[in-house]
């Protein structure tokens, strides 16, 4: 049977956009919404980097700190309809994300359950070795190496598509790209090639409408008087109807809030794309251009025309590394002339940075409120603000030196000016990402079962 002549159709929701997402959408979409498969997409850039440091810290942490949650709210419901779960919680530690799950499955009762970790997008030892140069920066890899924390290269849909074949129920992951987490069960679904240029430049449009969750039905999209959405405190996540040629639609169970609408649609196809004849992928170059977007009933938005062209040689590196540490402190005032001694609170604190030998490498003083976002050149206000919350913040070499900057914004307590309040400071180590395209070769994408 050709794909022309294939009627069938994949439902794919998307149950998280980034790590700390809402949990009960996708319970919602696990009961109610006639799911093939269920995707978590959970890691940014700096996610997977934050998640090696836990792991070097225990051997058993690594994957993303709401799996269990997610996992025990979701899996009575995705077993009982026979809904398949996809995610990148394993993050920088997939193994133990898969024995954590099955785990949960036996303490839920839940026997038999094939879970399946992909292995292999860590490369660092790779990088290590090599001699690469950042894209951004242009500098050697090996300058940083004594900074460097991780380095995970972007896999594509082939081992989750394997571990599906093999029965797989649940697939955790590291790095693989957003897209490419629900490019794999239509490709599993449909026995699409992996070389099927055109159809996987239709399924990372797919992914690409999906991998945020809640912007497509509104969330994001969401601005009082101009982009009016309902019941954003009830805002439902999307689902992705899905044919063998790769059309999709996109909804939402129908009592959830949220809207899908040509616009949300629209908004989200355009988020961080670049070239839209080029939006490089581990499994294709996507050509966005003649896409084509419809709604075909209320939250029912069809989508067509992806295509694309042979992926590449080589497959983006995200390389994280340690970028010193960053000092912070606020403080409020408020009442009339609150602008004026927030003002000279920074001016304060800005002299006693200098006074007491404090070493930064950048240095901010902020009203927030009045100049924080856009400067001192935003315009003038009708009317002075009646509270305000000054804002120091510098990048130093050590924690030990960006601790002085909350101190001192602290000290203006009792050392004035008048009436500050809410005091917080806080001290950060700074965890920076760069990228470097790494031969595909060198990295080599598995997976392997942890039985419930």
């Amino acid at each position: 049977m050709t794909a022309t002549q294939d009627n069938r159709r994949v439902r794919i929701g998307a149950g998280a956009g980034y790590s700390g997402d809402r949990i009960e959408p996708a319970v919602e979409l696990a009961e109610h919404g006639a799911l093939d498969f269920l995707v978590f997409e959970c890691l940014a850039e700096r996610t997977i980097a934050i998640a090696q440091q836990a792991r070097r810290k225990d051997p058993q942490l690594g994957y993303d700190p709401l799996l269990a949650a997610r996992i025990n709210a979701v899996l009575p419901a995705a077993i009982r309809h026979g809904v398949r779960i996809i995610s990148n919680m394993g993050a920088a530690n997939p193994l133990a994300a898969a024995q954590k799950t099955a785990q949960i499955a036996r303490a839920l009762g839940l026997e038999d359950v094939r879970i399946a970790a992909v292995t292999g997008d860590d490369v660092l030892d790779v990088v290590l070795q090599g001699d690469f140069r950042f894209e951004e920066s242009g500098d050697r890899v090996a300058s940083y190496k004594d900074r460097i924390v991780s380095a995970n290269a972007y896999l594509g849909a082939s081992a989750i598509v394997d571990a599906l074949a093999a029965g797989a129920q649940i697939v955790l992951t590291g790095r693989v790209a957003d897209p490419s987490l629900f490019a794999a069960p239509l490709i599993h679904a449909f026995g699409w090639s992996m070389d099927d240029w055109n159809t996987l430049g239709q399924a990372t449009v797919v992914g690409h409408l999906l991998e945020c969750a809640g912007q497509v039905t509104g969330g994001y999209f969401a601005d009082p008087g101009f982009k009016d959405i309902p019941d954003l405190a009830r805002l439902g996540f999307p689902i992705g109807e899905v044919g063998a040629d790769g059309s999709v639609v996109v909804t939402k169970v129908p009592h959830a809030g949220g809207r899908v609408t040509e616009a949300t649609c629209k908004e989200q196809l355009l988020y961080e794309i670049h070239d839209p004849q080029r939006y490089l992928q581990p499994d294709v170059v996507a050509d966005f251009s003649q896409v084509c977007v419809a709604e075909e009933a209320p939250d029912r938005v069809r989508v067509t025309g992806g295509c694309g062209t042979p992926r590449t040689g080589t497959l983006k590196v995200s390389v994280a590394y340690v970028d010193g540490f960053i000092g912070e402190g606020q403080i409020s005032y408020g009442g009339p002339g609150a602008v004026a001694r927030a003002r000279l609170a920074l001016d304060i604190v800005r002299e006693r940075l200098a006074l007491t030998g404090v070493q930064t490498s950048e240095l901010r003083f902020d009203l927030i409120g009045v100049n924080a976002l856009h400067g001192e050149t935003a315009g003038t206000r009708a009317a002075e603000p009646y509270e305000v919350r000054a804002r120091v913040a510098g990048r130093t070499a050590t924690a030990a030196q960006a601790v002085l900057i909350g101190n001192e914004v602290e000290t203006l307590y009792t050392n004035g000016p008048a009436g500050g309040g809410g005091v917080t400071k806080s001290t950060r180590e700074v965890l920076a990402v760069q990228s470097i395209l790494l031969p595909r070769e060198h990295a080599k994408p598995a997976f392997s079962f942890v039985e419930a």
